[in-house]
């Protein structure tokens, strides 16, 4: 039974996955980042020790249930464009290559990014798509990007970005909304539920610049409702609906460009209840199930699989 590793070290979570191809089947591990209260996010310093400390255990529970790897795959930078670079993923990057000395098996490289995009469309049973082109959303605490995707021989998916945030980005808008209201980080999850307590509608007026957007508003109007008494329920829904809305735009400028092609919403974010839910009523789009959306090594195993597939060198 052919087995595949998949090892990703972003700076939000330590992850690694083992996909079956015989049984398309994933058993994944993984462990967010401890960040201190009242902080939005770690340095690269902290995020490789924290990385350090937790690979070990996270690649023991998976290895020990596991007979043989024939190939791992790790993340080694942000996306796959020139210059692309965190230090936190030189942590998974060191722990594949002992793997595959030790163990003899093939060594693959792959981007978080695409990592990302693997693992939305493992997750919505549409893999079918590494051969055709589609329109993909990356929306993280580092990502705000809208991709077109086309088959690649080496990389699997080739992501091209059409468009993107030109300042905050989506994820980074929900942390800092979220913490600057008490909540702790990672806020998505439990900002989510205060905006589902919220009963008011709000008009957004969503203005792109081009194909981009701008997302640093949401952080200064949300501050503004803080300072002015408006509730956290209010202020929660506000800052999802805005990111919904924008997201939304930017995925009609896309189909206004390439067409009505397949579209697939990764990323973190894209967990939100509340922002899928506005999408899905207006566009025949796939989404991850969180599990798969969050931060996650599911993706990065399935690239595994399909490059030793190919025989990619």
């Amino acid at each position: 039974m052919p087995d595949f590793l998949g090892i990703d070290t972003s700076n939000y979570t330590t992850s690694a996955a083992v996909f079956s191809m015989d049984t398309n089947s994933i058993k994944q591990c993984k462990k967010l980042l401890p960040v201190k209260k009242g902080e939005c996010g770690l340095r690269q310093s902290d995020a490789v020790f924290h990385h350090t400390n937790q690979l070990g255990g996270i690649l023991k529970e998976l290895l020990l249930s596991t007979d043989k790897i024939d190939a791992v795959c790790v993340s080694t930078r942000p996306r796959n464009i020139e210059g692309s670079y965190m230090p936190c993923f030189l942590t998974g990057k060191t722990a594949a290559e002992i793997i595959t000395y030790t163990g003899r098996s093939e060594l693959y490289h792959t981007s978080h990014q695409i990592g990302h995009i693997a693992a939305a469309l493992y997750s919505c049973n549409r893999t079918d798509l590494f051969e055709r082109e589609f329109i993909a959303f990356h929306v993280s605490g580092g990502t705000t990007d809208c991709l077109y995707c086309t088959p690649d021989e080496q990389e699997i998916i080739n992501a091209q970005q059409f468009s993107s945030s030109l300042d905050l980005k989506a994820g980074q808008a929900v942390d800092r909304v979220g913490v600057m209201t008490g909540l702790d980080f990672p806020c998505g999850r439990e900002l989510e539920k205060l905006a589902e307590k919220s009963e008011k509608n709000f008009k957004i007026n969503i203005k792109l610049k081009g194909n981009d957007c701008c997302l640093s508003g949401i952080e200064n109007k949300c501050r503004k409702m803080y300072d002015d008494g408006v509730s956290k329920e209010d202020i929660s829904k506000y800052c999802l609906q805005f990111i919904g809305e924008t997201i939304k735009c930017m995925t009609e400028k896309a189909i206004e460009n390439y067409g009505s092609l397949p579209i697939v919403y990764a990323g973190g974010v894209m967990s939100n209840r509340y922002i899928r839910s506005m999408l899905e009523n207006s566009f025949d789009a796939y989404f991850a199930e969180p599990e798969f959306s969050c931060d996650n090594a599911a993706g990065v195993a399935v690239i595994a699989a399909e490059k030793h597939k190919r025989k990619i060198k």
